[in-house]
């Protein structure tokens, strides 16, 4: 697998390919804006997205989900607790921009399925704290983990956002993704990536 950052949007949001190299087919994590660079760096790669996976419903991760899948007729998958806050802009914080937007997913998923994407297998891993329905994606054979605003390099996603809360996110955070193996690296929702060992011994949060 082959991982692409592009960072988009007002807030610096990264943006992920993960790309299957050997049939070129590839996931969107977390489109948060820019749809039409975002598809020109598809199309120049000759790369065939299969869907778009949402961490969480925030505008800055969701915004040109919609308009990307429209593109390549492809779905947008996120959590099923994330549905109220995709859908209302209080939630999505897109009413901080003076927006009223909604958001929509077409695949809900549930903590603990695996989906068979692209030829690779992901693990949701439901990580509520952040918002109610944020989750980070595990590609274990990859040794790869997208978490979204849940963990960052060095510190935590915000939970002064509507139903955010510390101490559900550090549990999140302890209980879901501390378990994985050292050497796994974490590709967060903002700044640069990290790996679950450098967090586990380093994160003052934790």
């Amino acid at each position: 697998m082959k991982i692409e950052q592009y960072c988009v949007g007002e807030v610096g949001t990264n943006c992920y390919f993960a790309i299957n190299e050997g049939t070129k087919e590839m996931l969107v994590v977390d489109p948060g804006d820019s749809a039409g660079m975002l598809a020109g760096k598809i199309r120049e790669g000759g790369y065939q997205p299969k869907a778009i996976l949402l961490t969480h419903g925030h505008f800055d991760h969701a915004m040109a989900a919609e308009e990307l899948a429209g593109m390549f007729g492809i779905q947008i998958y996120a959590h099923e607790a994330e549905k109220e806050t995709l859908g209302q802009p209080q939630l999505n914080v897109s009413a901080m921009l003076g927006r009223r937007d909604a958001y929509h997913a077409d695949v809900f998923v549930k903590d603990g399925e695996v989906l068979g994407l692209a030829g690779m297998e992901l693990k949701v891993l439901h990580t509520p704290g952040h918002t109610e329905g944020g989750c980070c994606y595990y590609l274990e054979k990859e040794k790869a983990l997208f978490s979204g605003d849940t963990l960052f390099c060095q510190s935590v996603g915000r939970t002064d956002f509507p139903r955010g809360s510390m101490s559900q996110l550090v549990r999140s955070i302890k209980g879901k993704l501390m378990p994985l193996p050292d050497d796994v690296k974490v590709y967060p929702g903002h700044m640069s990536a990290t790996t679950i060992g450098m967090e586990r011994n380093g994160n003052p949060f934790l």
